[in-house]
């Protein structure tokens, strides 16, 4: 299926459901503040764009993504990769960090706030401990998977454990790192939605929420479009670095 045929098929449900939207709160009498008319929508946007108020809430939950996907990338390939060239290492860690796996990031929120309050570092961290791990099981999986012949070749060569990691282990697994840090990066964004709709004072969560306290479900419908269209378009900028980066994986599939 060509490109253009993807992207109607894709336009199909979005548009039954807006036909759907318009006439159920046309010809009904749902209050505006469960369901706003589409065109009351559209209005909101207009006045948070023109007062400034997306823009600067989109800027400040942005950086706060940034900062937070770095960190948990950094850890994640580390720990991934020490767990990955170390059996030991695994069995130390593994158990431990399963365990924590388990924990919603939602449960973690109100013990961040209490260690770090509700400015920048709590949702850094917040953010950290969403992503770190898609990151870290990802890299260990394409550690794992690394052809065994490969390590012995490298053992056989006695290449010491940072070329073997740089010419035996990274080629191998970076496809899968690349997943994680593409899975990492749309966690890292839904747990820091998460963390300002519970405690902040700015972005776009925080925007929301506010909106919420006032009944402006148009400002509610229009924050979470907004999210949902960032978090596509990051999606979407990440898989085309990614693609740059590992030009013979987009081969591969293309011959598939």
């Amino acid at each position: 299926m060509d490109k253009t045929k993807k992207f109607i098929y894709g336009l199909i449900i979005p548009a039954i459901l807006a036909a759907a939207w318009y006439l159920y709160t046309t010809y009904s009498d749902v209050p505006d503040s469960l369901l706003p008319k589409i065109q009351n929508v559209f209005m909101a946007f207009k006045e948070m764009v023109v007062k400034g108020q997306l823009q600067s809430d989109l800027a400040v939950s942005f950086l706060r993504v940034m900062k937070g996907f770095f960190v948990s990338g950094v850890i994640g390939i580390l720990l991934g990769a020490i767990m990955g060239m170390s059996k030991k290492a695994s069995a130390l860690l593994l158990p431990t960090i399963t365990a924590i796996r388990q924990i919603p990031v939602i449960a973690w929120i109100p013990l961040i706030i209490l260690w770090a309050g509700i400015g920048e570092a709590s949702k850094v961290v917040i953010i950290v401990i969403a992503a770190s791990f898609p990151v870290l099981v990802n890299t260990l999986s394409g550690f794992n998977n690394t052809p065994a012949g490969y390590i012995e070749v490298a053992k056989l060569y006695n290449l010491g454990r940072w070329k073997t990691f740089l010419k035996v282990y990274l080629p191998h697994a970076l496809p899968q790192i690349l997943t994680g840090l593409k899975l990492g990066l749309s966690v890292s964004w839904m747990a820091l939605v998460a963390s300002e709709l519970i405690a902040a004072s700015s972005g776009i969560g925080y925007r929301m929420n506010d909106a919420r306290s006032l009944m402006r479900s148009d400002k509610v419908i229009v924050c979470m479009t907004v999210i949902g269209l960032a978090g596509i378009i990051m999606d979407k900028v990440i898989s085309l670095i990614f693609e740059t980066v590992t030009p013979w994986e987009k081969a591969a599939r293309n011959e598939h």
